[in-house]
């Protein structure tokens, strides 16, 4: 249960926790065995096939939705980034929609079923953020929903409703309770519970915060007109890897300013086409589809129900959020006052939101549109309102066109490294010049790309008035289009060349360097090893964990006092030798500047696994315990906090003394001390109270933090074993509850399924 090769150690679960169900691996069912990546683009595709069916749609509805769905060029984005987890909660949460249109139509059995299996399956998929995101979502369509039902006095039904979904998602959370219950528990000891100190350089001073700061967590934040590339992929210049490659325009510019035609190329072909922000979509844009977002729009006009409202409020909340800094009164209200705001980081994630509802108002669309009883009579009343709107949309398109600067946050950084280079203050200002010319061009391009996509549907939507086109027609030629532009622009995120043969990946991944097979040969029980390159803590910073105990890695929820400890010694700028010896790191990995050869450096003079101090220092609190640390001999002295000195006596000198590790494994370790007069000892582990047990002699005593991060233990005269035991009480308690909860899961959802089957066998008798 816990994980000594990343940060000195970190719950295991955290990472990978198996727990305990009586239901199958639903996702290799659902998914027929499809192996990634295609798997997750089935899975999402046929979730929202049900979401559409839920709603009462053509199957070739369900098609195109499921499809545009599916291909939203985020999702390929993500799934060449990785986020695995982000991607199989993107593709459940249809199904868990699904699941309330199916009980706030009345039908109750099914929608039990199928609002069970989707809230398993999304909260199951393990990304909170996502989970989170859709509560939103489903508490709008609630409201939509709630009003009509207000207005028709079916306060009957609200009741059955909101009590039918309760049942299902109480059912569905308690599956969870494992992983929701440990990660409530760990995530107060992170970075996103808060802080007590605030690092500045080699300042350090007390503060008491709660949840992430708003500057890491707005970090990844939309920018300002970024939304419209759900609507035009290019508008924003793709993605941070596109440059200028051999722009004439830029290279005129720059050649009119007396810059050799040569140097001018070089310059131009470095220079990024993307002008977002580089944090928040520079993977790519959050493309839903034209066909999709124009649907979307006739769809919010034509559809007379109060859900339209609040898909459209919804909708619009999650684009200002995602916007986090660019908006910052309205997203830190939110941040502070929402309730878990403050646990998440990248606002832009909740481009999710209008990716989920924009093909779901699209499909709303599409059955008004074509499927409805007499729809090519009511859409010629109909028809100088989609043209209003599809016209109104390419005019404030229009005026976006003119107004904006075409700025990009990355300009001033261009500027400065051209400074540092020597060019000129003439230079720097033509090649900005030339840069915002061409980024309205590409901008204006997407504009008549959009108004080339508007004539295609009006045209579609004509012909099938003029009975020319028949509904299903209408709609597969609108499918194949959409469908076939979704491609074209995810191919370019999630192209042939981000496939690797699977030997070659695992090869990759487990092949050892002579510097593994050097470290491996050291048989000592407990050691750690730091990578001083520059991956360190970064998500490159893989390979040395997969083979031994390290100082870093990457995780995006590290414990807070390791951070801080990284911060203030680790990331650069100070002597980080005692931190390293505390540690017991043993040896240090660097790389030869000359051919970036990695090779390792000894260290003799790490502490170990556990040590006697001759002396305990007392501070007032974490800041002068975190800055002591660093000023402190801390092979002789240990450093306590105030808070955790209680009933610490000083050690009494015995130069006989001795503690040594005779036992090690991930989840127990075992020393052997030996003095004649009491003593205290320091463990080169991370303290981490929730779970971490320590015994002497059998007898559970008392440790505390010591050194800031690490574990301190008063230990009485005499020979004595001792022993550190995780074993968290959180764990047990969340398998069992989870257990629980799948025999719910089964039973709400094959009992809906035959109560459905069984009403509608009555119906026809």
């Amino acid at each position: 249960m816990w994980n000594p090769a990343l940060f000195s150690g970190m719950p295991n679960y955290l990472i990978a926790m198996g727990g305990k169900s009586i239901l199958p691996d639903l996702t290799a069912v659902f998914s027929l065995g499809l192996p990634q990546p295609v798997n997750m683009f089935f899975l999402s595709a046929l979730c929202f096939y049900v979401l559409c069916m839920a709603w009462g749609t053509r199957p070739v509805v369900g098609i195109f939705g499921g499809l545009c769905y599916a291909f939203a060029t985020y999702n390929p984005i993500i799934i060449a980034a990785g986020h695995v987890t982000k991607m199989f909660a993107i593709a459940y949460m249809p199904l868990a929609l699904a699941g309330l249109i199916l009980v706030y139509t009345k039908r109750y059995w099914l929608g039990l079923a199928v609002t069970t299996l989707g809230a398993y399956l999304l909260l199951n998929a393990n990304h909170p953020q996502i989970s989170y995101y859709f509560i939103m979502v489903a508490f709008f369509v609630t409201i939509g929903f709630k009003i009509q039902w207000i207005r028709d006095r079916d306060f009957k039904h609200l009741g059955i409703a909101f009590g039918t979904v309760a049942v299902a998602v109480v059912a569905a959370a308690l599956t969870t309770a494992l992983s929701l219950m440990t990660t409530s528990e760990y995530s107060k000891y992170t970075m996103r519970g808060g802080k007590s100190v605030d690092i500045q350089g080699d300042s350090v001073k007390v503060v008491q915060t709660k949840g992430l700061d708003t500057a890491y967590a707005f970090s990844y934040s939309l920018g300002p007109g970024e939304a419209l590339t759900a609507l035009m992929p290019g508008a924003f210049g793709g993605n941070s890897q596109q440059l200028f490659e051999d722009n004439e325009n830029i290279v005129d510019a720059l050649t009119k300013r007396g810059l050799p035609s040569n140097v001018a190329m070089q310059v131009a072909n470095g220079m990024p086409k993307f002008w977002g922000d580089p944090n928040s979509s520079g993977g790519g844009p959050f493309y839903s589809g034209v066909i999709v977002c124009l649907l979307a729009l006739l769809g919010f006009v034509l559809y007379k129900h109060p859900l339209r409202w609040a898909l459209l409020i919804v909708s619009l909340l999650s684009i200002i959020m995602a916007m986090g800094k660019y908006m910052p009164s309205f997203n830190t209200f939110l941040f502070e006052n929402l309730p878990l705001y403050n646990k998440f980081r990248a606002p832009s994630i909740t481009m999710v939101v209008p990716q989920l509802l924009l093909p779901f108002v699209a499909i709303i669309a599409a059955n008004l549109l074509f499927f409805r009883n007499e729809a090519a009579t009511l859409l010629k009343a109909d028809f100088k309102k989609i043209l209003y709107a599809l016209g109104g949309l390419i005019l404030f398109l229009a005026l976006a066109y003119i107004v904006m600067d075409y700025g990009s946050p990355m300009d001033p950084l261009i500027a400065s490294s051209l400074q540092r280079q020597g060019a000129n203050e003439d230079i720097i200002r033509a090649l900005i010049s030339a840069m915002k010319s061409e980024r309205q061009s590409i901008f204006g391009g997407q504009i008549l790309r959009t108004l080339l996509f508007a004539g295609v549907v009006a045209g579609v939507i004509w012909l099938f008035i003029r009975n020319t086109l028949k509904p299903v027609l209408a709609m597969a030629i609108l499918a194949v289009i959409a469908v076939a532009d979704l491609l074209l622009v995810g191919k370019n995120y999630l192209g042939e060349e981000k496939y690797v043969p699977a030997e070659q990946m695992e090869m990759q991944l487990t092949r050892k360097t002579q510097v593994d097979q050097q470290i491996l040969a050291d048989k000592e029980l407990h050691f750690r090893v730091y990578n001083a390159g520059q991956e360190k803590f970064s998500a490159s910073d893989y390979h040395y964990p997969t083979f031994h105990r390290t100082v870093g890695g990457y995780h995006p929820a590290k414990l807070r006092i390791y951070q801080d400890i990284l911060e203030r010694y680790l990331y650069g700028g100070t002597d980080p030798t005692q931190i390293l010896n505390m540690l017991n790191t043993k040896y240090i990995v660097v790389q030869n500047p000359q051919n970036g050869q990695a090779g390792i450096i000894p260290n003799q003079d790490a502490y170990g696994p556990a040590w006697l101090v001759q002396h305990v220092e007392v501070v007032p609190d974490g800041a002068t315990e975190l800055q002591s640390i660093g000023s402190t001999n801390l092979r002789d002295t240990a450093v306590i906090q105030q808070s955790f000195a209680t009933g610490i006596t000083q050690p009494q000198f015995d130069s006989t003394a001795s503690i040594r590790l005779t036992h090690f494994d991930n989840d127990t370790l075992v020393y052997q001390f030996e003095s004649a007069s009491p003593q205290f000892a320091v463990f080169s582990d991370v303290y981490y109270p929730a779970g971490w047990n320590a015994y002497i002699d059998g007898n559970k005593v008392e440790y505390i933090r010591a050194n800031y991060v690490l574990r301190g233990l008063s230990i009485p005269a005499g020979n004595h074993e001792v022993k550190f035991i995780f074993e968290p009480a959180v764990v047990k308690k969340g398998m069992t509850i989870s257990y629980i909860g799948s025999w719910l899961v089964l039973l709400f959802v094959l009992g809906g399924a035959f109560m459905h089957w069984r009403s509608k066998q009555k119906a026809k008798a």
